[in-house]
């Protein structure tokens, strides 16, 4: 019979996260990974397996209390184009009340992946690609209820929607202005003949 887990699995799973959104996941030792879970690193290695899927697994814990919750409660709204825009402006909100610096641990693993990883790679194509997605339904069903007029092509407008916040993101990690930040959320939506984003 297996012995039962003596930890918190959510907390481990936060110190986790912590610390490869702090350091970066080559910069990041087991070492320090089992000292910040408070764990052995046996204990570590019977429970998530080695560094990489350790992270994937610390990924998808960061996701589903973030970027996968921040859209689904988006996408509820009865609105698409305003589901865009607060999306937008929460982005930028969280962007700029980041003290750290931190960024967007996904956006950030994105970033530091190289070609010679295709399958991290991969890994995080597929997730950042839920944000496109999330563009693309949006624009779609606006379109479809004559919220969003007509123009480029649903994909290409998601692309635009899309490559504007991740430059929000990085940006935000060097250049934390919110007249910056918010200029190229303006001219996006403005492109698309989106409403603007909410007031704070």
């Amino acid at each position: 019979m297996a012995r039962p887990r003596k930890f918190d699995e959510t907390a481990v799973l936060d110190a986790a996260v912590d610390r490869f959104w702090t350091q970066g996941f080559e910069a990041t030792s087991t070492r320090e990974l089992a000292e910040s879970m408070q764990m052995t690193l046996a204990s570590m290695h019977n429970a998530f397996g080695d560094k990489r899927a350790l992270f994937r697994r610390s990924l998808e814990h960061y996701l589903d209390g973030s970027l996968r919750a921040r859209i689904a409660r988006h996408e509820a709204a009865p609105s698409p184009a305003a589901a865009i825009a607060g999306f937008l402006r929460e982005s930028i909100e969280r962007s700029l009340g980041d003290g750290c610096r931190r960024g967007c641990l996904l956006v950030n693993s994105a970033l530091e992946v190289t070609p010679a990883d295709p399958e991290m790679r991969d890994y995080l194509n597929a997730e950042l690609a839920t944000i496109e997605d999330f563009f693309c339904r949006c624009i779609v069903k606006g379109r479809q209820s004559g919220e969003i007029p007509a123009g480029i092509g649903a994909d290409d407008a998601a692309r635009l929607l899309f490559s504007c916040l991740l430059g929000i993101r990085v940006l935000a990690r060097v250049r934390p202005e919110r007249s910056l930040l918010e200029g190229a959320a303006r001219a996006a939506l403005a492109t698309l003949g989106l409403p603007p984003m909410p007031d704070i």
